[in-house]
């Protein structure tokens, strides 16, 4: 998706969502409930934020130095910021990487490296984020009582966790296994006549080659690196605390009763989602599901409002962050370039060091 589409489009969602969601759910009940929310308690709220910025770029710093590599604070933090706009220019949120990686490069940093430490990243995110959801139920064993289908979303999301980190698992011991049920399946998708057979060798010999260097720098972080991994975990840890508190303390502030372990299933459950939602930056899914989820913890006149107030603090002033220095650093259209650019070409483009 092309860059200043992708945040056009995000921006034009996003909007019209939150004013939909807020025009059909807010009455004067609630506006007179925001009006007498606790100032100190919503600032409470707001300075989770920083928080979630600065536990994100610390454990930016901690991968990279399992990788062997050092980076400054400064940076760590613009690798977070610019994050935010990746992922909100495109679908699935999955545009952050590239901008990381061409980073990481122009502070030296090899690509594979630079490959490896988004990875992990992204997977101790979503590690920390399965857990949070059987943990929830485990702790308030009835806390979705009567929620049969978002209970059943529950299991599913934590068995679809337990099966990505096999894979992961089965390519760091099993690496030859992940090369045959790759040639398997190219071998297959040649006989449904999707690609050709003058392409099939290449694929093979491609995908071969980076499953050994995706092999070779996860090795690398686990035998070089393990006190760095478990402090990059306890970051993510904190990172992720900070991040579902905001929406308790809005609720607190609020005056309402506070289910914070419910507030943080449905929470995980909705950031999880994100993930496979094709609008850019789960844009209008996240506002519009958020007034749904948050139903089940405030009144219906006041889970709009929250949805949008939530969403703002934790998404939009980072995406506003990142926008900022994305222009500064590569400008709208050499982010076009860096977005559509594979590993090797970022390799090959980006300027010395």
């Amino acid at each position: 998706m092309k860059v200043k589409k992708g945040l056009y489009l995000f921006l034009l969602v996003a909007s019209c969502v939150s004013i939909g969601t807020i025009a059909l759910t807010v009455d004067r009940s609630s506006i007179d409930l925001l009006l007498r929310a606790d100032r100190w308690k919503l600032t409470l709220a707001a300075s989770l934020v920083p928080l979630i910025w600065l536990f994100d770029a610390l454990r930016f710093s901690a991968i990279a130095r399992a990788s062997g590599h050092r980076i400054p604070l400064r940076l760590s933090l613009t690798l977070t910021w610019i994050n935010y706009f990746g992922c909100a220019i495109t679908p699935m949120q999955g545009g952050g990487g590239p901008f990381q990686i061409y980073l990481l490069y122009r502070n030296g940093i090899p690509v594979g490296k630079g490959v490896a430490v988004t990875l992990v990243r992204t997977m101790m995110t979503l590690l920390i984020l399965g857990m949070a959801i059987p943990l929830a139920m485990i702790f308030s064993p009835n806390i979705l009582q009567g929620q049969r289908l978002i209970r059943d979303l529950a299991i599913y999301i934590t068995s679809v966790m337990c099966a990505i980190w096999a894979v992961v698992a089965i390519s760091l011991l099993r690496p030859s296994l992940v090369k045959r049920t790759s040639a398997v399946i190219t071998m297959l998708l040649k006989r449904l006549g999707l690609i050709g057979p003058n392409r099939l060798r290449r694929i093979i010999r491609h995908v071969n080659a980076e499953v050994d260097i995706y092999n070779e720098n996860m090795r690398s972080f686990w035998q070089n690196g393990k006190g760095h991994i478990l402090l990059g975990a306890i970051f993510t840890f904190l990172q992720q605390m900070a991040q579902l508190s905001v929406l308790p303390c809005l609720i607190w502030a609020m005056g309402l009763p506070v289910e914070y372990f419910k507030s943080v299933l449905l929470q995980a459950l909705l950031l999880f989602a994100l993930y496979f939602i094709p609008t850019p930056g789960g844009s209008g899914a996240a506002e519009g599901g958020g007034a749904a989820a948050f139903r089940l913890l405030v009144p219906t006149n006041v889970a709009g409002m929250l949805a949008v107030g939530w969403r703002g603090l934790v998404e939009y002033s980072g995406v506003l962050i990142g926008t900022l220095l994305a222009i500064k650093i590569f400008g709208l259209d050499r982010a076009e370039e860096l977005i559509t650019k594979t590993e090797e070409e970022i390799d090959s483009s980006a300027p010395e060091v």
